[in-house]
């Protein structure tokens, strides 16, 4: 669903992108820990015209820092998942790259989501 928003958002920057200048930065993943999201994420990125900024790795200090009321660098600032979020934080600081993105189609979309397995293929619901 995440790729389907970002997707619909990259629908109103280009709307918008001549009037008022918006252009998009770039594709972030939270991970989910999804057989080849890396990889969907930067084909999803590159179909855009845009580019993977950064990869958040899951890790569960995520959720031991929340259940605290806290953010992970709060929670705990040496822990790896810390590095992450300021890595995430530098390589956002140091992107140029803004682009007028190039939204797919309904049809574009589930194409990738079936190609990297994770939709099945509308013609392998029907069994004949």
């Amino acid at each position: 669903m995440a790729l389907y928003a970002a997707n619909n958002i990259c629908k109103g920057i280009q709307k918008y992108a001549l009037k008022g200048g918006v252009r998009l930065g770039g594709i972030i993943c939270n991970s989910r820990k999804v057989d080849r999201e890396e990889e969907l994420l930067r084909e999803f990125a590159k179909e855009l015209g845009s580019q993977l900024i950064y990869f958040v790795p899951r890790d569960n200090e995520v959720q031991r820092a929340e259940i605290n009321k806290k953010t992970v660098i709060d929670h705990d600032p040496n822990h790896p998942q810390a590095k992450e979020y300021r890595k995430l934080a530098e390589a956002i600081e140091n992107n140029t790259q803004f682009v007028i993105p190039k939204p797919m189609t309904q049809e574009r979309l589930e194409e990738i989501l079936v190609e990297f397995g994770l939709m099945e293929s509308i013609k392998d619901n029907y069994h004949i």
